[in-house]
């Protein structure tokens, strides 16, 4: 990905376990005690279903055999261990085989409120919940099966896809607006603002629209797409979605909703 990252991850013994030190575990202590209150009436009821299948707890970092004994038996996921980054080819080639990536480290406490790249707390308390759900499981595995055959110019359409939908997807129920993307779903900030700030726009989600939508990872998104309701996934699991890749292209991108990134003086 052209990036670098100041984590490493760990890795699992014989029987797929992780030896967490009481410190990382502590961090997970703290990041879930915090998250689980705000999310209680903001995430949507797909995602606090799973979160109960999972079994995700306060005390410990999660062991990945665990999680993934609960998504084989509901959706055939499985969970797999992965470096701290990895490059796009791996990661669609995961996502089509059934497998989510993990990365086995866990923010320090400098970066306990944001980090740009996805900690063991953001890819499972944030995402591996969702993938006990059968729209969410069908679109994700569809996603990578498109990646992995997708041109890498086809690809960076595609991440704004995944961005608007599974990292920062929203959705309409009963009760009012939802979160359903684990990158708000890991965030104290964004988990509040997402809903019940007036600076961010929100529009319902329309595939071409999404895939033309400039973004940034590094600050409050200042637009959310809007799925009418949550079963929608399985429809546009089903679109011809490289045909509308094909189609942004065509058109081009939409003028970004954000000032550029300031270069950091070397």
């Amino acid at each position: 990905m052209g990036k670098t990252t100041q984590y490493k991850s760990r890795t699992s013994d014989e029987n797929g376990i992780i030896h967490w030190s009481d410190d990382e575990n502590q961090i997970w202590s703290e990041l879930y005690a915090r998250q689980i209150d705000l999310i209680q009436d903001r995430a949507c009821q797909q995602y606090l279903d799973g979160l109960e299948l999972v079994g995700l707890t306060n005390d410990r970092i999660p062991q990945l055999p665990d999680i993934n004994k609960v998504l084989m038996r509901e959706t055939g996921w499985q969970t797999a261990e992965v470096p701290a980054l990895i490059n796009f080819t791996e990661f669609f080639r995961l996502l089509a085989n059934k497998q989510f990536p993990v990365a086995t480290f866990i923010r320090t406490r400098e970066e306990f409120d944001y980090l740009q790249e996805p900690d063991i707390f953001h890819e499972v308390f944030g995402h591996c919940p969702l993938l006990t759900n059968p729209a969410f499981a069908h679109f994700t595995h569809t996603y990578g099966k498109l990646g992995l055959a997708a041109s890498k110019e086809d690809r960076v359409f595609l991440a704004r896809l995944y961005w608007f939908t599974v990292e920062f997807g929203l959705v309409k129920t009963a009760g009012g607006l939802r979160i359903y993307g684990g990158g708000i779903l890991s965030s104290p900030g964004e988990t509040v603002y997402s809903l019940e700030s007036d600076k961010p726009q929100r529009h319902p989600l329309t595939p071409l629209d999404a895939l033309r939508t400039p973004y940034r990872i590094d600050i409050m998104q200042p637009l959310y797409y809007i799925l009418e309701q949550f079963d929608d996934l399985f429809s546009l699991a089903e679109m011809d979605i490289m045909s509308l890749v094909a189609e942004a292209k065509r058109l081009g991108l939409y003028d970004p909703l954000f000032p550029p990134k300031e270069k950091q003086a070397s």
